[in-house]
């Protein structure tokens, strides 16, 4: 998988508006936080051409910019599949797995 990483607002726009043509998958991860890093290694397994990650930490205003464009309670370490402007599908903390993402994307 391609990961990009979304550094700020203008670009998670045009990531937004993107998912108006196929669906996106953003995943919010802390990188001081060890279920994190396992989120990480989840979402970065499944075989996706393209996903997008902010750092929390890093990208507070992005990851708030999510939550309150979406109109998703902010979590992290957060997956999130994106459609058409919306939020589709979520999982935080140990819900992340390829798994369960591959299912939301079927």
């Amino acid at each position: 998988m391609n990961i990009i990483e979304i550094v700020d607002i203008n670009q998670w726009n045009q990531i937004l508006a993107s998912s108006n043509e196929q669906p996106i998958v953003v995943l919010k991860h802390s990188t001081t936080c060890p279920i994190s890093a396992a989120a990480f290694r989840e979402f970065a397994s499944v075989e996706l051409q393209t996903g997008y990650v902010v750092k929390v930490i890093e990208h507070r205003d992005v990851s708030n910019e999510i939550a309150k464009d979406l109109g998703v309670q902010h979590a992290s370490p957060q997956v999130l599949v994106v459609s058409n402007g919306k939020a589709t599908w979520q999982a935080t903390h140990y819900k992340i797995t390829a798994s369960a993402l591959t299912q939301a994307l079927a």
